[in-house]
């Protein structure tokens, strides 16, 4: 029986907010950034990938070491011969199934399951250009979810601090220049859950808000900015969907772009839609910095919905052959991408291979806050199916990569 999408999130959240289980795959073709492997198998408890192999007795002994019986088929997943992947990490993303991550603690759930859904198992919520008490609200809220739930990693504030000749979709009427007390305002209201903020270094006070949020912990993300090459190499450590609201690459007019391509510190986020970037420019774009170019959907509201009129903060949008668009000035307004289709694009339509495309949308994303190691937020490394990482995993068509089922931190969500 199908179900609707309110039972979907209602299983989704409960399961998120539950104890991870213990989880046993065999038959599986495994693919991650360390690479291919056929008939692999792996088992997992407390949310944690305890062993790995491909070796049939290893198997057995493996599922007793968690309680398992082997030969108890309902307790062993067959994966006959589907593929299995980390699942996928979203770090800049708005919403889905008509909500926004700014639309409250319901609007939070529901979004995050029209993604979790298609293997986005962790996800920085991000948060539209408002209002500062409206943002802060906002972040509020991002925070009270990362205590209740482990796929919620943080937040992502693109904006206000931004140019107002590359704002995109975002209201001019709420841009600001990042003085240190609004700054200050922002670190209090988040409690620590900022993850990454976009900014443009070219603004009064843009370097010393970069050097202020780094100092607490906070990625900067250059983007949204009308910065020279000079300008740009200030310290970032984001580049917010490179080629779209900025400078685009010139020869005597470098601009931000190389200046991130050369940092090996700088994560690069790139939108595989075929829209925001043509393919060419998406193939170019992959083989600038390899191994530092993270997939990032910017999902908005209309994400896996019909074509229709949509809201993007309180500016109205308009959703056409899945193209959103400001209906003010024609402006793309994010997009409905999922990570899940970014991955299908790269390997069936562009020729990436499956082991570049599956890192961009989980190790590469993982890197740039220190998420592929121990840390506070995610407890276990994310991004690799290896002993010690997070139980988050995918198995996925291995035609179509279509994701049909999906573990976050060993709990089942689909």
């Amino acid at each position: 029986m199908t179900q609707s999408r309110e039972q979907i999130v209602a299983r989704v959240t409960d399961a998120l907010k539950g104890d991870a289980g213990r989880v046993a795959v065999r038959g599986a073709r495994k693919v991650d950034a360390c690479g291919v492997q056929d008939h692999f198998w792996l088992t997992a408890a407390d949310g944690v990938i305890v062993a790995t192999g491909t070796d049939d007795e290893a198997f057995e002994s493996a599922c007793r070491s968690i309680g398992l019986d082997p030969a108890d088929e309902t307790a062993i997943i067959d994966a006959a011969g589907q593929l299995i992947t980390p699942g996928y990490v979203d770090i800049h993303a708005h919403g889905a199934w008509e909500h926004s991550f700014d639309d409250g603690p319901e609007g939070i759930d529901i979004a995050r399951a029209g993604h979790a859904v298609h293997g986005t198992t962790r996800q920085v919520l991000s948060l539209i250009t408002n209002p500062i008490d409206v943002i802060c609200a906002n972040l509020k809220n991002v925070r009270a979810k990362m205590d209740e739930r482990p796929d919620v990693l943080g937040a992502h504030l693109e904006g206000p601090f931004l140019a107002l000749a590359r704002k995109g979709a975002h209201d001019p009427e709420c841009l600001k220049d990042p003085v240190p007390e609004l700054v200050d305002e922002l670190l209090g209201a988040a409690d620590g859950c900022i993850r990454q903020i976009t900014i443009a270094p070219e603004l009064p006070h843009g370097i010393s808000a970069i050097k202020q949020f780094t100092k607490a912990g906070v990625v900067p993300a250059v983007g949204h900015c009308d910065a020279d090459y000079e300008t740009a190499k200030a310290g970032a450590g984001i580049m917010t969907h490179m080629f779209n609201a900025m400078n685009g690459l010139h020869h005597r007019k470098p601009g931000p772009i190389p200046a991130a391509v050369e940092d090996p510190r700088v994560t690069i986020e790139l939108i595989n839609d075929g829209f925001h970037v043509q393919d060419p420019m998406v193939k170019l774009g992959f083989e600038f910095a390899p191994h530092r170019t993270a997939f990032v959907t910017d999902a908005m509201a209309a994400t896996d919905c019909p074509d229709g009129p949509y809201k993007l903060g309180a500016l109205d949008v308009n959703v056409v052959d899945g193209h959103a668009r400001l209906v003010s000035n024609g402006a793309i307004a994010g997009s409905t991408l999922l990570l899940e289709v970014a991955v299908q694009r790269a390997v069936n339509e562009l020729g990436i291979s499956p082991v570049d495309a599956v890192e961009a949308a989980t190790l590469a994303p993982a890197r740039a806050f220190g998420y592929d190691k121990p840390n506070a937020v995610t407890g276990a490394p994310l991004g690799l199916l290896a002993p010690g990482y997070a139980a988050d995993l995918l198995l996925t068509d291995p035609s179509s990569w279509t994701v049909n089922q999906v573990w976050c931190a060993g709990r089942k969500l689909k």
